[in-house]
C-alpha cells in the first residue's frame, strides 16, 4: 500500500522548526543510503532516488522519490506483476548517467488455489526512465518469454507528500499546509498540495495507452501477449510547483533525444582521459559523468549543484571548490560558478541570513520551509570562507584561460569581497578573517567542517567563537595574491603591489600564530580569545593547496599529515585518531574526504612531496574500487585499511557529491603537474609522476590559447615522458623537470 502522505515519521530530539537546535540541521540516520544504494538521476532543478527495481518505497529517513525544487513530488512508486514485486535481473545507469535501466522478471505466480500458474522468468519487465525539463518519462516493456499466450496484470501505485526536503532529512514541522484529493482523467492523475507559503504544488501523471483502471493512487494494465510478443507502456511523472511555468511536454523519445544530445554537448567541452588501467578508466568517466549530471545550467552559464540527495541545490563553497578541481577539464564551469555568484553576491547587512555587502552565498533554497523562513536558506550567506575562494577562483580562472574580459566585468564583485575580508572578515584588524553567527538560527560553525562539534581545543571542549580557521587563513592568502594577478593584468601595477603586500603581511603572521612546532604542524584555529585549538586536522594540508605554508614548515606539515593516525590508508582523516573527539564514523571528526584529500594532495604536489600525494591518490582510488558505479561519496568512514576489504561506508553520504566527483580528477592533474600557460600559449608538465596504478594517460582536446592538443604521458622506466599525439593550432607541449 502507498505510504499515508499525511503521516509524520518521529524526528530526533531538538529538531522541530522553529527550535534553536534546527540551526544546525543534523541529518539523522534512520535509513542507510549505503544499505539501499539507491539509483539517481537529475536534470537542472529536479533529481530523484529509486531503489534497484525503479520503485521508491521508501522507509522512514529514507529520501527516495522525485523531488523539484525542494519539494518531494513523488514519494512512493511501486511495480507488481499480479499483485507480487518483479524480481530484479540487474538495474544499471548509463555510463552518461543519462538514463536508468531496470530488468526485472516475473517470480513464480500461484493462482487462488495455491496452484502454480506462472513459472518464473517468462515474462521479462524492462523499465527505462530519465529525468528531463521537470519531468520523470518512464517506459515500460513487456516481453513474453514463454511458448504460450499469456495474460498479465501489471499495476502501478504510486502517492505524494510534497514533503519539504528539511522535512525529509529529520525536521519535524508543527504544522504543514492541504493536501487536495486526486484529480482523475482518462489517462491522468494529479496529485496537489498547498502549502503554508500559498504556493500550490502538483504532480500531474500520464499514462499512455490508458490504463484499464485508474484511480487516485495506482493505474492497472491487463496486458495479453502472444508467445516473444512485447507491449509498451509509457508514463510521464511531471512536477509544478511556484517557481516556474511547467515547460513544454514532450514525447518519451523525443524528451529522450533531448536530453542525450545535452548532455553530449555539455560533456564535448570538458577534455576526454583514457587510461592503461580500465579500472580507473571507469573512475575517471564516470567521475566526468557525475559532474555534468550535477551541472545546472543558469543564465549565468553551467553551475554545479552540491549532491544528492541532501544538497542538490546551489552552494557556493561547493561550486567554487568544484571548479578549482576541474579548472584543466573545462574552465567554462569556472566562469558560470564567477558569474552566478556575483549576481548573488549580498548588498547589505542582514542578520537573519548572516549577510554582509561583498559577501558569497553559502546556500539557496527554494522549498515552502525555506520561502516560510522556517529555515533560514532561502538566501544565506553564513560560509566564511566563499568570499576569498570566490577571489581565489578568479586569479585562478585568468590564468588558466587569459579571459581578461570576464574577469574586467567581474572586477567590482570581486572588489567588493576584498573589501568583505577587510571589514567584515577581519571583525578584529588582526588580518585573520573570523566567523561567528549573526542570528542564533545560523549555523554555529561556518567553514566546510560545519558540524555543531567540528571545531575544538586539545580537551575537547568547543571553541567559542568568532573562530579564525586555518584553511581560510589560506584562501585569504590565495586571494590577496589573486587580487595582485588580476591588478597587474588590468594595467594597476600600484594595485597589485599592494595586494601582493598584503598576503605577505598575513603570511608572516598566520606563521607565528598557527603553526605549532609541537604538533608538527598548523593548529586547526584560534578560538574567540585567540587560543590556538592544538589537534592535528586535515585542515593543516589546505595551506599546502593556497600555497601560505612557509617552504621551512612543509616537511612537518606533510609528515603529519601521513602519519598512521591521520593516515588511515583510504585517505586522510578529517581529524587525528588521537584527537580528543575522534569517531571515524562522524560526518567531520575522524572520517575521509575525497575532495579534502584532493586539495590535499594538490598542495603536496606544489611542494613537491609527489610521492605522498600519489599515496593519497591510490587510497582513494583502492576506495572506489569497493563501490557502487565506481563512484566517490561525500565521505566514508575513517576506519583503517584493511587487506582485501573495502572501505566502510557513512550511512547518509551524498552521492554523487560534485567535489567528490571532481576529486580524481584533481588528483591527476596534481600527479601530473599539468598546468596551462595562454601567453605562449602552452600546455605544461611539471615535474610529472604517475601513481603506481597507472602505466599511461591519454588526454584528448587539451585546450588552451584557442588551440588544443592531445597528449599521452608514459611510464619510461624510472621516467615519465610526454608524447604529443595530435595538435590543433599554435599550441605548445612542454616538459619541466
Amino acid at each position: 500500500m502507498p505510504v499515508d502522505p499525511t503521516h509524520e515519521f518521529p524526528a530526533s530530539p531538538g529538531l522541530v522548526a522553529g527550535a534553536n537546535h534546527v540551526a544546525q540541521f543534523y541529518i539523522p540516520a534512520a535509513a542507510s543510503l549505503q544499505e539501499r544504494r539507491p539509483r539517481t538521476l537529475k536534470h537542472g532543478d529536479t533529481f530523484a532516488l529509486f531503489d534497484h527495481n525503479g520503485d521508491a518505497i521508501g522507509a522512514p529517513g529514507s529520501p527516495e522519490g522525485l523531488f523539484h525544487f525542494d519539494t518531494r513530488h513523488l514519494s512512493y512508486l511501486r511495480l507488481t506483476i499480479n499483485g507480487t514485486r518483479p524480481m530484479l535481473l540487474s538495474s544499471t545507469l548509463r555510463d552518461d548517467n543519462a538514463a536508468l535501466t531496470c530488468d526485472l522478471t516475473n517470480p513464480d505466480l500461484f493462482d487462488q488455489d495455491g496452484r502454480l500458474w506462472l513459472e518464473h522468468d517468462l515474462i521479462h519487465l524492462r523499465r527505462t526512465r530519465f529525468l528531463w525539463n521537470g519531468a520523470c518519462y518512464e517506459r515500460l516493456t513487456v516481453r513474453n518469454f514463454d511458448d504460450v499466450p499469456r495474460r498479465v496484470r501489471v499495476d502501478i501505485a504510486f502517492d505524494a507528500d510534497f514533503a519539504d526536503l528539511f522535512e525529509v532529512r529529520g525536521t519535524q514541522r508543527l504544522r504543514r499546509g492541504t493536501l487536495h484529493p486526486p484529480e482523475v482523467a482518462d489517462a491522468a492523475v494529479t496529485l496537489g498540495y498547498t502549502g503554508l507559503d500559498e504556493a500550490r504544488r502538483e504532480t500531474r501523471l500520464t499514462f499512455d495507452p490508458p490504463p484499464e483502471q485508474l484511480a487516485g493512487n495506482g493505474a492497472s494494465f491487463v496486458l495479453s501477449l502472444d508467445p516473444l510478443s512485447s507491449q509498451a507502456l509509457r508514463m510521464e511523472i511531471r512536477c509544478t510547483s511556484v517557481q516556474r511555468e511547467p515547460p513544454e511536454a514532450h514525447s518519451f523519445l523525443g524528451a529522450l533525444r533531448q536530453s542525450r544530445r545535452e548532455l553530449r554537448r555539455a560533456s564535448r567541452r570538458a577534455a576526454s582521459i583514457t587510461t592503461s588501467n580500465e579500472l580507473f578508466s571507469e573512475v575517471a568517466r564516470r567521475s566526468v559523468s557525475d559532474l555534468y549530471m550535477l551541472l545546472t545550467d543558469t543564465v549565468h552559464g553551467p553551475y554545479p549543484y552540491a549532491g544528492i540527495p541532501w544538497f542538490s541545490t546551489v552552494f557556493g563553497r561547493d561550486a567554487l571548490i568544484t571548479a578549482l578541481e576541474t579548472l584543466w577539464l573545462d574552465p567554462d564551469i569556472a566562469r558560470g560558478v564567477l558569474k552566478y555568484l556575483a549576481a548573488m553576491q549580498a548588498q547589505a547587512v542582514d542578520p537573519e541570513a548572516d549577510a554582509e555587502p561583498g559577501k558569497i552565498l553559502h546556500e539557496m533554497r527554494h522549498g515552502e520551509m525555506a520561502r516560510l523562513g522556517e529555515v533560514p536558506f532561502g538566501l544565506y550567506y553564513g560560509s566564511v570562507d566563499a568570499t576569498p575562494l570566490f577571489v581565489l577562483l578568479a586569479g585562478a580562472y585568468l590564468r588558466r584561460t587569459g579571459d581578461l574580459d570576464t574577469i574586467r566585468a567581474l572586477w567590482p564583485n570581486l572588489e567588493a569581497a576584498l573589501h568583505w575580508i577587510r571589514d567584515y572578515g577581519d571583525r578584529d584588524g588582526d588580518l585573520f578573517v573570523e566567523y561567528g553567527r549573526q542570528s542564533p538560527e545560523g549555523l554555529i560553525n561556518q567553514g566546510w567542517k560545519d558540524s555543531r562539534d567540528s571545531v575544538f581545543h586539545q580537551d575537547g571542549s568547543l571553541a567559542p567563537g568568532p573562530i579564525a580557521l586555518a584553511e581560510v587563513q589560506a584562501y585569504t592568502y590565495g586571494a590577496w595574491h589573486a587580487a595582485a594577478a588580476i591588478r597587474a593584468a588590468l594595467g594597476d601595477s600600484e594595485g597589485a603591489a599592494a595586494y601582493a603586500a598584503r598576503a605577505e603581511v598575513l603570511r608572516d603572521a598566520f606563521d607565528q600564530h598557527f603553526f605549532d612546532a609541537e604538533l608538527g604542524t598548523y593548529v586547526l584555529a584560534l578560538d574567540g580569545d585567540k587560543r590556538p585549538c592544538r589537534i592535528r586536522t586535515s585542515n593543516a594540508g589546505h595551506t599546502l593547496f593556497a600555497g601560505i605554508a612557509l617552504p621551512e614548515r612543509a616537511p612537518s606539515v606533510v609528515a603529519a599529515l601521513m602519519e598512521s593516525s591521520s593516515f588511515c590508508g583510504w585517505g586522510i582523516r578529517t581529524v587525528a585518531a588521537d584527537a580528543a573527539r575522534f569517531n571515524p564514523m562522524s560526518y567531520h571528526n575522524g572520517s575521509v574526504w575525497p575532495h579534502d584529500n584532493a586539495l590535499i594532495a594538490a598542495g603536496m604536489a606544489r611542494y613537491g612531496y609527489h610521492r605522498e600525494a600519489s599515496r593519497i591518490f591510490e587510497g582513494l582510488f583502492a576506495a572506489s574500487s569497493y563501490i557502487d558505479l565506481r563512484r566517490l561519496p561525500e565521505l566514508f568512514c575513517g576506519f583503517p585499511r584493511q587487506r582485501s576489504q573495502g572501505p566502510t561506508f557513512y550511512p547518509v553520504a551524498c552521492s554523487p557529491q560534485a567535489w567528490a566527483a571532481a576529486a580524481p580528477l584533481l588528483l591527476l592533474q596534481a600527479c601530473l603537474g599539468l598546468d596551462f600557460d595562454t601567453s605562449e600559449p602552452a600546455i605544461t608538465f611539471e615535474d610529472p609522476s604517475l601513481p603506481p596504478f597507472l602505466d599511461e594517460v591519454v588526454f584528448r582536446h587539451l585546450a588552451v590559447g584557442g588551440g588544443s592538443a592531445d597528449v599521452a604521458v608514459r611510464r619510461s622506466g624510472e621516467r615519465v615522458v610526454v608524447d604529443v599525439l595530435d595538435r590543433q593550432g599554435p599550441v605548445r607541449v612542454l616538459t619541466r623537470n
